[in-house]
């Protein structure tokens, strides 16, 4: 009895948690419950055990196809737009296991109606000749011909500030090109969050920052400021260390704590990143069962020359194209992405990006 009396606040606290407004499934939500009530070590234990029993062996047959990317435009639809083109564009990533499979490393459209001038382009190779079934999708965002923005979810970030619609804005869909997941919960993060020019959690120095100013420049850098964004940061989201500086990988990598109270730097997860070229165009890259370190190979071989580790696991993790206006025919990047494409297009718990063709 007195053992049921003890517990009764912490089924209280569950029970509000699991009845408030929310999108992810009640496993989820126990989980995420579980981690802010004081199991954070036991739940990062089980999914550490999980994880490293479920990892992949190396070796094994090969692929004979890549998975099809949805929404990507043929590759001989985008050749022929390219006497259009006055925009810089990508070469095709080099494919790092030979032979390439077909379409591997070919960038391809998925915006149809501005296929002549493209704002967003994808692709997926095969990042680790010791794991020849892996596939890593990337996208790449044209910062002249997009606009691309930050949204609070329902319960992320976890401040005090104007939330918003917590989806893709009903009148901004006409020109909704992608959607992509934000970085750690910043209790597992430790960095800052400013939105609107107003800093709602201290920005922290040296942590990797994706940021747009107010001109619509974005970068991807670690902050050098202070707790307070400047008046020319729309935005600034926050989310541990660069992986990526100066087209090398951070020499700490190795360093497991460094990379979040969850999993660390080393077990093989599904994991996303965001990093800028030597141009300022956004480099967005996700695949399953990856180290910090393989990510960050996967981002500069993609083109980044700076990039930050945003969310992990498979819940989490997407980056979603629209084929046609009005965010009609929405996919995700790779079809093993296990969230659905409606993403973000109703209300989401976790913050967000969009990016939107300019007008």
């Amino acid at each position: 009895m007195a053992a049921l009396i003890c517990l009764f606040p912490a089924f209280v606290s569950w029970l509000h948690t699991m009845t408030m407004p929310s999108n992810s499934t009640l496993s989820i939500r126990t989980v995420e419950w579980l981690r802010d009530n004081g199991a954070r070590g036991l739940v990062n234990r089980v999914e550490s055990i999980y994880y490293s029993l479920t990892a992949p062996s190396t070796g094994g047959p090969g692929l004979k196809a890549l998975p099809g990317q949805p929404n990507a435009l043929s590759a001989e639809a985008l050749r022929r737009s390219r006497a259009a083109r006055i925009h810089y564009r990508p070469h095709n990533v080099a494919p790092v296991i030979v032979p390439a499979l077909p379409g591997e490393g070919v960038w391809r459209a998925t915006f149809a109606p501005a296929l002549a001038h493209p704002p967003i382009l994808v692709t997926s190779f095969r990042p680790d000749p010791n794991y020849p079934r892996l596939v890593a999708g990337v996208a790449w965002v044209d910062h002249t011909l997009t606009s691309t923005w930050l949204y609070p979810g329902a319960q992320e970030p976890s401040v005090s500030l104007p939330r918003g619609p917590e989806e893709v804005p009903m009148h901004l869909r006409s020109r909704l090109v992608a959607t992509f997941n934000s970085g750690f919960k910043l209790v597992d993060s430790g960095g800052g969050f400013a939105l609107g020019g107003h800093t709602y959690s201290p920005l922290k120095p040296g942590l990797a920052t994706i940021l747009r100013y107010r001109d619509g420049r974005l970068d991807v850098r670690a902050w050098t400021g202070g707790p307070e964004v400047p008046p020319d940061v729309a935005y600034a989201r926050q989310n541990l260390p660069l992986i990526v500086n100066h087209g090398r990988p951070n020499p700490n990598l190795s360093d497991g704590p460094e990379w979040g109270a969850t999993l660390g730097n080393a077990v093989r997860v599904w994991r996303s990143g965001v990093g800028v070229d030597r141009h300022g165009n956004l480099i967005y890259a996700a695949a399953n069962d990856q180290t910090v370190g393989s990510l960050a190979a996967i981002l500069i071989h993609a083109g980044a020359v700076r990039a930050m580790e945003l969310d992990i696991n498979s819940y989490w993790t997407n980056l979603i194209t629209y084929r046609e206006p009005g965010a009609v025919d929405p996919a995700n990047l790779l079809a093993a992405m296990t969230r659905p494409p409606s993403r973000y297009l109703t209300v989401d718990d976790r913050d967000f990006f969009a990016v939107y063709a300019r007008g």
